[in-house]
């Protein structure tokens, strides 16, 4: 890995797409620490639950800014357009007429997303306000402050694009990367915190880091993992020259879902508790989001339940082992031992069904690190198993995307 970023910086167009990445997300960073319009935040108070915490490193910014919400927005409608992509016909066939497909979608997306900031920003500042973190019980302050959320998110959505387009890399990957770096010296110094009043303490800490240097083994080993489905194509003869006939694979990754089942599950849990910062003297409340806490032995076994239904749930839109299946009849290719149509589509998705339970497995064994490393220690640093496998994809993103711009350049012998 040290020697792909020392072979691109010496390159000059690569050495300036990274320079631009630091200098974005280094805006992105002073933005995330602009208060909002009115707001007093001295009297601001951070979520004290661990979904609701961790969601809102990974997406949002600190807590009374405006980019409080972040890439957050964004994200969501960049999920449920690429859900009703599968669900809408007129959308599936807009996103197969190739790039101006593509940009009407990302068009909605852009349109979703400021709905949803809109939305999601007016709660936001009625929790603010509930909480009383305003100096003023002003309409027109509380109007202005939810414009200003919602503009920081555009603005945000814009870095995002700009950094896809002139960076290296998802530019959305790249925000989010920024948001959980920012929380590490805080767990750094939480762990140094809980180090200092004994050797006892020290020795938990010793076996959380030891801990966390295995979970980065691992997320490695499973985000690089993948089954290569083996494909014989045919040979054809056309004129006295043979074409055809070579083997060649269908790699399938076993982290498909990626981390948005762990996302998906912690925003569902989290719903209860969202409602409870906005109502806090409603007690049913109070009482359900503590349940559904992933702290609690109900809300950690839900927890894990959720990630195993939207692994799956995702996979399936994913993954299409039918259509899949008729594209390698068209091109003549077969899988060794199994007949074309049916029978092909059925094996890929017995295939894909056995990675997804080992997909699920570990997005669950990831996302209860924190709390078991809770519960036995007593111990919350802040940055869990869900920061770390992004933290990590992302890391290995950017370094696939320099190999390949780094290949096209001729250093290959660089890289070898």
């Amino acid at each position: 890995m040290l020697s792909v970023f020392r072979n691109a910086w010496k390159v000059k167009e690569i050495r300036q797409k990274l320079y631009f990445i630091l200098i974005m997300l280094a805006v992105y960073r002073v933005g995330c620490h602009i208060g909002l319009p009115g707001i007093n935040a001295d009297a601001i108070v951070n979520p004290s639950e661990e979904n609701i915490a961790i969601l809102m490193m990974i997406m949002g910014g600190n807590q009374g800014t405006i980019f409080a919400m972040g890439i957050g927005p964004y994200i969501t409608a960049s999920i449920i357009m690429q859900l009703l992509t599968y669900a809408i016909p007129p959308l599936e066939r807009m996103q197969k007429e190739g790039e101006e497909g593509r940009k009407k979608i990302n068009q909605y997306t852009r349109i979703a997303a400021v709905a949803l900031a809109v939305l999601q920003g007016s709660f936001t500042v009625l929790s603010l306000h509930q909480s009383g973190s305003f100096r003023h019980d002003n309409m027109f302050v509380w109007i202005v402050a939810v414009v200003s959320i919602v503009t920081g998110t555009m603005f945000i959505m814009w870095l995002s694009e700009l950094i896809t387009e002139k960076g290296v890399g998802n530019g959305s990957s790249f925000i989010i990367f920024a948001n959980i770096l920012s929380g590490i010296p805080q767990g750094v110094y939480t762990l140094w915190s809980v180090a200092q009043p004994s050797f006892l303490d020290a020795l938990k800490v010793i076996v959380i880091l030891i801990l966390f240097v295995f979970i980065i083994a691992f997320t490695v080993l499973i985000q690089e993992g993948e089954r290569r489905l083996p494909v014989q194509y045919s040979a054809k003869m056309v004129g006295r020259q043979r074409y055809g006939g070579q083997t060649s694979f269908i790699p399938v990754k076993v982290n498909i879902a990626g981390v948005m089942s762990i996302i998906f599950s912690m925003s569902l849990l989290g719903l209860p508790q969202q409602l409870s910062m906005f109502f806090p003297n409603n007690a049913t409340l109070q009482s359900i989001s503590s349940v559904l806490s992933n702290t609690h032995p109900v809300g950690a076994i839900l927890y894990v339940v959720l990630i195993f239904g939207f692994t799956f749930f995702y996979t399936s839109f994913a993954v299409n082992p039918v259509e899949m299946a008729e594209n390698m009849k068209k091109n003549g290719g077969t899988i060794p031992g199994v007949r074309s149509g049916k029978p092909t589509s059925d094996y890929i998705q017995r295939t894909v069904t056995r990675l997804s339970w080992i997909g699920a497995v570990f997005y669950s064994i990831i996302a209860l690190i924190p709390v078991v490393i809770q519960w036995v220690t007593g111990v919350s640093v802040g940055v869990g198993g869900t920061t770390m496998l992004i933290v990590v994809g992302v890391a290995l993103e950017l370094v696939n995307q320099l190999e390949s711009q780094l290949l096209t350049r001729h250093y290959k012998g660089f890289l070898s």
